[in-house]
């Protein structure tokens, strides 16, 4: 059977582009829900740089307790922005199917904190 065409859910960006982002491995280290909100969780995250702060909306998703030491792939030269009078220092990446299950996206091997992701 022949597959319909993926159509791509965003415009085309340049090589430039992507290759302007530092994606790294990182780490979970405490992750609590952000207070009167019910999609964000507060996580702080050795990136193998630094410890940052990373307001994430997966609360939905899973339990505080459930993620510490997850390892994790983080963007972390996205620019600084406050969520609910939090600044959050990165972006990590979640895989969403279709329907709306979400999954850390993160290495299957043992890859130090810090690790490039290309």
């Amino acid at each position: 059977p022949k597959l319909a065409p993926v159509i791509p859910a965003k415009p085309n960006i340049s090589f430039d582009d992507f290759a302007g982002m530092d994606i790294r491995t990182g780490t979970i280290l405490t992750a609590e829900k952000v207070a009167k909100t019910k999609k964000l969780l507060k996580l702080t995250i050795d990136t193998g740089i630094d410890q940052r702060t990373v307001v994430s909306g997966i609360a939905e998703h899973y339990e505080p307790e459930a993620i510490i030491g997850q390892q994790v792939s983080i963007l972390v030269n996205l620019e600084p922005r406050e969520i609910k009078g939090i600044m959050s220092q990165g972006m990590i990446l979640m895989a969403e199917n279709a329907e709306g299950k979400l999954c850390f996206v993160a290495p299957t091997g043992d890859m130090p904190n810090g690790s490039v992701i290309r």
